[in-house]
């Protein structure tokens, strides 16, 4: 035994070959913490001493190394620059010290090796992966860049052209395609592992293999002329700039730092990486990304503490099919969870099974599936008109149209048809449950399952726990959650819930201004500009004005400030069924592409409805645009907190994030007021205060504002 330690040990083997296997304590996976970096050093320098024919690096555990640590990023970011720039060349000091040893090297990858995990292997002379393994670089996806040293030797082994896809995407590459561009030089099971990187470092030591040739070409510049140089980072940059957008800074700056690297050697190199690391490693991007990153696990942790007393789902049941219907079962059988879905008309039942082999032929076309797999997980949904397969049911998700009266009677009627244990949930987006569970002889078996549209793209379930649903449907519901591949949020009960109890103050605040004599195209750029996928008259037309005029009336029901107290546009639309995008009108024409997709084209009737609702047209600042919009959205996001609505800051904000496509850069709503100052944001609230409740900062946060108190 060369050395012993809580993260890491080195043996050798009888081939005279040593072997540092990671094996963080207290841990299911490796990561690079200040401990594992620490240990990692001292076995290093022991290991420079020692009289072995080779060092391989191994992986006690399931996967190779997710990276560093995470948790020890904030404390980090927040650090005076001098401090980070420390912390990066001691860290890189190991990685230099690994590619200088006096024997060939090998990384034996056994599943994932991402981040600084990957870094390491890179730093070695060889890397072996078994088939499933990952690798990759998600720096990019935190706001920053690798900063061990990945940018400068990924871009000598692979070339200008891959490292700056691979880094700037932060894609996790699979073992297939990192072996034919180089990132891996072998492909071998599992088992086979150890011995194929005995036999690799036997090859360098008998001459056959020169790896002292690859440590030159690591730390040496790029062998491209200054024109080949410019081709390839100027193509670049102009390609990430415009997939990355505005507000995403890092994946920019990881091809200017290797495009400044690329003619200096490891050094000079190394030291590029290390300021633009730190000048990422500033923003407030950054750091919001790095929290969301964190609200994520925290969900996932979560989650598992529910399905720890979960039923088993062996089988599934949707009422209603349709779009939404078709895909809960798509989406079900895809996971492997045979489901039966129900409507009391042929065309719905055809509209769904459509939409479910729509969903598959695509999946299919990628390459991710085969046409076998299309056609078992097919087979696995079975169509009927009637209540045939339902008592099978664990659960069944109700998903017909939002009537409160018709929904209690299909309810009553259901719950009669199925087992005492069955859980049935209500995929209703606005209407109370513990409204519906009247209907019901067994309300501790029932809750709202709140699935956003389109199913399979949308990450976010709402579980709304209604005053008598139990623990137990509860934590079932949410492993189904789990187990179709989304991210459940449980929530209390309220209208809308916690998304479209958040959302409608921010269509209120839009119809507010639109009456105040704003122009909605600007109110949408505004708000694109700001970080949103899309304007707040363009999500009207996407969700369909006929649902929001609905959900407005029953948030308005519900919350007395969310009445509004004149005729809005969207009214207007409503009462001439041009209903967005469903319809092929709404604020904008719709026409479908080459892709059977609507596209965006301007209204010629719109100016004549939106004048008819304005005493007259008024120039907005698009600053006054987003302080409106967005004050209105936020102080409904803290009243959803002081509420109980939900536990923290956290599950407010990434149910934003998730369900409604919040700025992930800006960290949701609260995390928006906590990079203002609550003071700061109350000041600006208090603009708008005769605009009415919306705009009025409650009580706590008021108190919050004077003591200094934040949301995170």
């Amino acid at each position: 035994m060369i050395y012993s330690g809580k993260a890491l040990s080195v043996t050798v083997l009888p081939s005279g070959v040593a072997n540092l296997t990671f094996d963080l304590n207290g841990s299911s996976v490796n990561k690079f913490n200040k401990e594992t970096l620490t240990e990692l050093r001292e076995a290093i320098a022991n290991l420079n001493k020692a009289e072995i024919t080779g060092l391989i690096f191994s992986s006690a555990k399931p996967a190779f190394i997710v990276g560093a640590d995470i948790t020890e990023f904030i404390p980090m970011f927040s650090a005076p620059e001098a401090e980070i720039m420390e912390w990066l060349v001691d860290g890189n000091q190991i990685f230099n010290d690994i590619e200088d040893l006096p024997y060939p090297t090998v990384t034996a990858i056994n599943g994932v090796a991402l981040g600084g995990g990957f870094e390491m292997a890179l730093s070695t002379d060889y890397r072996i992966g078994t088939p499933n393994a990952v690798v990759g670089f998600p720096e990019v996806k935190l706001g920053i860049l690798p900063g061990f040293g990945g940018t400068v030797r990924l871009s000598r082994l692979l070339g200008a052209d891959n490292a700056n896809q691979w880094i700037s995407s932060g894609s996790h590459l699979k073992s297939k395609q990192a072996l034919s561009e180089g990132a891996l030089d072998a492909i071998v099971e599992s088992e086979n592992l150890i011995l194929a990187s005995e036999d690799l470092i036997g090859q360098c030591n008998k001459g056959k293999l020169d790896y002292q040739k690859i440590r030159n070409q690591k730390k040496t510049s790029l062998i491209l002329s200054p024109i080949e140089l410019n081709v390839a980072y100027e193509t670049a940059l102009g390609m990430v700039a415009a997939q990355a957008g505005p507000h995403y800074q890092a994946p920019v700056t990881a091809v200017e730092v290797m495009k400044e690297a690329a003619t200096l050697d490891r050094a000079g190199a190394l030291k590029a990486e290390h300021l633009g690391f730190v000048k990422l490693a500033k923003t407030k991007v950054a750091a919001n990304l790095v929290q969301m990153f964190l609200n994520d696990q925290y969900l996932n942790g979560s989650a598992k503490s529910y399905v720890q007393s979960a039923r088993e789902i062996n089988a599934a049941g949707v009422l209603g099919a349709g779009i939404m219907g078709g895909g809960i079962a798509y989406q079900s059988a895809l996971k492997g969870t045979p489901i039966v879905m129900k409507d009391i008309a042929q065309e719905g039942i055809d509209l769904g099974m459509a939409e479910a082999s729509k969903l598959l032929n695509k999946q299919l076309g990628r390459g991710r599936i085969d046409s076998n797999k299309v056609v078992s997980i097919m087979s696995s949904i079975t169509p009927t008109l009637s209540y045939d397969g339902f008592d099978e049911a664990d659960i069944i998700v109700e998903a017909i149209i939002e009537n409160l009266e018709l929904k209690k009677s299909v309810l009553a009627e259901l719950e009669a048809l199925v087992g005492e244990n069955t859980i049935i949930a209500s995929n209703t987006s606005t209407i109370s449950i513990d409204e519906l569970s009247v209907a019901l002889k067994r309300p501790e078996n029932f809750c709202g399952m709140h699935f956003f549209n389109p199913v399979p793209l949308m990450p976010l379930v709402e579980v709304i726990r209604g005053k008598d649903t139990s623990d137990a449907t509860i934590a079932t519901t949410v492993a189904y959650a789990k187990k179709m591949g989304k991210t459940p949020i449980v929530v209390n009960n309220c209208p809308g819930f916690l998304v479209n109890r958040i959302l409608f103050p921010y269509f209120g605040a839009f119809s507010r201004l639109i009456y105040d004599g704003a122009d909605f195209k600007q109110i949408d750029k505004a708000m694109e500009k700001f970080g949103w996928p899309m304007g707040p008259a363009y999500l009207l037309d996407v969700i369909g004005v006929d649902t929001a005029v609905h959900c407005q009336d029953v948030m308005a029901s519900g919350f007395s400030r969310m009445n509004l107290e004149f005729e809005s546009a969207i009214d207007k639309l409503y009462e001439l069924k041009n209903l967005g995008q469903k319809t092929g009108k709404g604020f904008y024409l719709y026409e479908m592409d080459k892709r059977g997709k609507p596209k965006k084209l301007l209204n010629p009737e719109i100016e004549e409805l939106v004048q008819s609702v304005q005493s007259s047209p008024r120039k907005f600042t698009d600053e006054e645009i987003v302080e409106r919009m967005m004050v209105a959205m936020c102080i409904e996001t803290a009243r959803c907190l002081e509420d109980g609505i939900v536990n923290n800051a956290i599950e407010a904000d990434m149910g934003l994030v998730l369900g409604l496509g919040f700025p992930a850069f800006r960290g949701g709503a609260l995390r928006y007021i906590d990079s203002l100052g609550v003071a700061a944001f109350c000041k600006i609230a208090n603009k708008y205060s005769e605009l009415g409740d919306l705009y009025r900062p409650t009580q706590t946060m008021l108190e919050n504002a004077e003591s200094g108190e934040i949301y995170y």
